[in-house]
């Protein structure tokens, strides 16, 4: 369980402090509008009215005391940069930042913030990839080079192992979980026997992926 302090109340922010309060974690909402704070209010520990760029109202926050700051005015850059860097200059652990541009990246990681999100562009590039692609049906970039994706088993492999495929030898492919309708096995040994009915999660590189499933 971890504490998060959530400031901005757009579709980004109410998405996450609904999700982190689901996962069992203290969240506390900020934001200028009563009207968005009066609707999150049943779904997160505590809430409260106010300009977070504002130096008194982050100190009555207690910002130091919250695992994780996140702030998701990505509408209005001005306002995120200069909370971002309150945030950090009054002891804020870790701060998570909403960006529209690579531009507002570098600027905001300049001023304090840890990490920096880009749900647009991110999502945009997830389902480029997705529909681009043929039997992908989810996919999470960890590098340039390296993706986690979800694919269906590839008919040559049914009724075989994972051993008999020599999977990771042959195709480069780690394979992190099996997926069966809403079961999912982690990590199978080399003795589990692949069938149509599953999906693999599997972890490689983008040019093995479609030499696999092109």
């Amino acid at each position: 369980m971890k504490s998060i302090l959530i400031i901005g109340l757009g579709r980004f922010g109410t998405y996450m402090a609904k999700k982190f309060t689901e996962l069992g974690n203290h969240v506390m909402v900020v934001d200028t509008n009563e009207e968005k704070i009066s609707e999150l209010l049943p779904y997160v520990t505590s809430a409260q009215i106010g300009d977070a760029s504002k130096t008194s109202v982050l100190e009555g926050l207690g910002v130091d005391n919250f695992d994780l700051c996140v702030v998701s005015m990505g509408e209005n850059f001005q306002s995120s940069l200069e909370i971002t860097s309150l945030l950090k200059e009054a002891g804020a652990k870790y701060v998570l930042s909403r960006a529209a541009t690579e531009i507002q990246a570098k600027f905001l990681l300049r001023n304090g913030a840890d990490e920096v999100v880009f749900t647009e562009k991110e999502m945009a590039e997830r389902l480029a990839v997705k529909f681009s692609a043929h039997n992908i049906f989810d996919y999470i970039q960890l590098t340039n080079e390296y993706a986690i994706y979800e694919i269906p088993t590839p008919k040559s492999w049914e009724g075989k192992t994972i051993r008999d495929k020599g999977v990771r030898a042959k195709y480069n492919l780690n394979i992190l979980a099996v997926k069966q309708g809403g079961t999912l096995v982690p990590l199978p040994d080399a003795d589990h026997v692949f069938n149509s009915n599953e999906r693999l999660i599997v972890m490689c590189r983008k040019s093995d992926i479609e030499k696999l499933t092109h």
